[in-house]
């Protein structure tokens, strides 16, 4: 359970992708009688910010693989806004999310599937080699068929029952689940292949402009994201706590915890501390991105349990990095390292920006944790000032990891 995981970033947004589908195709069986409640805004809004992220770190779309330009991470940040802002204000964009998670899903699907067998490096050469590549071919043919039908549904309501659809939902998370196994499999047999296809895809012919290759690390990528959910979170706590708009504090609570799996299993970065990537630490992954679903798709149902848990999360890793942070600094002695004349002030902005983030990260789980005890005004300032805490230390961590690329 402890030893070290080779997962990819693709393979953990699969893992990501099989628990919403699952989760919200068992979770629509009780949706369906009446037993549970349905958030339609967060459920689009979160499937969302999980399809932005896979384009902004990855450059993978619903359509097909691109060149991951800046045009590209600027649709994905566009597309996580959107998301968030399903998640955050229920029923203002209800219609349109829907729309446009039908025509990503249906379209999407046709696209995908048309690639897999019209090109003659996949599902032709795939079926002829065998093995376990006939069974990637069988896993995606099942994960772009299956969107299809459930792009259609959700384009036109009604065209199948909330059992059928919960059926397909919980065959789609499978089908998620048994690609994630496929290329785990794929990149333990062929790991020469697998760095060979990245290094081509990062060394292809230089574009002008917004069209140029963005060489934005996973890292960055995430604290961008991050930056972007508080921010936008935070500047729309001001209108809604003047009372001008609705708010859904589980649509919050399933995005912040959501985005933290996704830190947990790609970079075994998590509340805590930094822990290496195993067994133990995918499961608590999957285990944040599970309440965060469920959160999301079936609001009040672990609201109280949920926020004490951020609280505390936020509260003790707020503490307990700033300890680990200044406590070694007052026991050394002697002459602190050198480092590279281009690293140092980065290095620096980056400690004073980790240590102003862990101070407002204490007093946002101290709001959590005592609802009505920090005022809302405040809490919307705390959480703007976290966000662009967060594109300065993404910065700062960019210009580290350039300096440390180049030498």
């Amino acid at each position: 359970m402890n030893e070290e995981l080779d997962f990819s970033l693709e393979i953990v947004i699969l893992l990501l992708l099989a628990v919403f589908m699952s989760l919200f195709g068992f979770l629509l069986f009780g949706i369906r009688t009446g037993a549970l409640r349905y958030n339609p805004d967060a459920t689009y809004g979160l499937f969302l910010v999980i399809v932005s992220f896979q384009i902004i770190a990855m450059g993978k779309t619903p359509f097909g693989d691109f060149r991951r330009s800046w045009l590209l991470i600027a649709i994905g940040m566009c597309a996580a806004i959107l998301g968030m802002t399903a998640c955050f204000i229920p029923g203002s964009l209800t219609g349109f999310t829907r729309v446009a998670v039908g025509l990503v899903l249906f379209g999407g699907g046709v696209s995908l599937l048309v690639q897999l067998f019209a090109s003659e490096e996949k599902a032709k050469t795939w079926m002829r080699i065998g093995g376990i590549l006939r069974q990637l071919t069988i896993a995606c043919a099942l994960v772009y068929m299956l969107p299809i039908i459930l792009g259609a549904i959700m384009l036109f309501p009604g065209v199948a029952t909330d059992r059928q659809t919960a059926i397909l939902l919980v065959l789609y998370g499978a089908g998620f689940a048994y690609l994630s196994w496929c290329l785990w499999k794929i990149g333990r047999l062929y790991p020469s292949e697998a760095h060979t296809q990245e290094r081509e895809s990062t060394g292809s012919a230089k574009w002008l402009g917004i069209f140029q290759e963005a060489s934005l690390p996973l890292s960055v990528a995430i604290l961008i994201l991050l930056g972007i959910l508080l921010t936008l979170l935070g500047l729309l706590l001001f209108p809604i706590n003047l009372g001008l708009l609705a708010f859904s504090p589980d649509g919050q609570l399933g995005l912040l915890l959501t985005v933290m799996a996704i830190q947990t299993m790609a970079l075994g970065d998590t509340p805590l501390g930094q822990f290496r990537r195993s067994w133990s630490l995918i499961i608590v992954g999957l285990a944040f991105a599970a309440l965060g679903v469920v959160s999301s798709i079936v609001p009040g149902l672990l609201t109280g349990v949920i926020q004490i848990f951020v609280g505390l999360l936020n509260v003790i890793g707020g503490g307990a990095s700033l300890i680990q942070r200044y406590l070694p600094m007052r026991r050394a002695s002697g002459t602190p390292p050198t480092a590279p004349a281009g690293v140092l002030p980065s290095l620096k902005k980056m400690m004073v920006t980790q240590t102003a983030l862990n101070s407002v990260a204490m007093v946002f789980g101290i709001s959590m944790l005592a609802p009505g005890l920090v005022p809302g005004p405040l809490i919307a300032g705390v959480l703007v000032i976290n966000g662009l805490l967060l594109f300065i230390l993404a910065s700062a961590l960019w210009t580290v990891i350039g300096v440390q690329s180049s030498r």
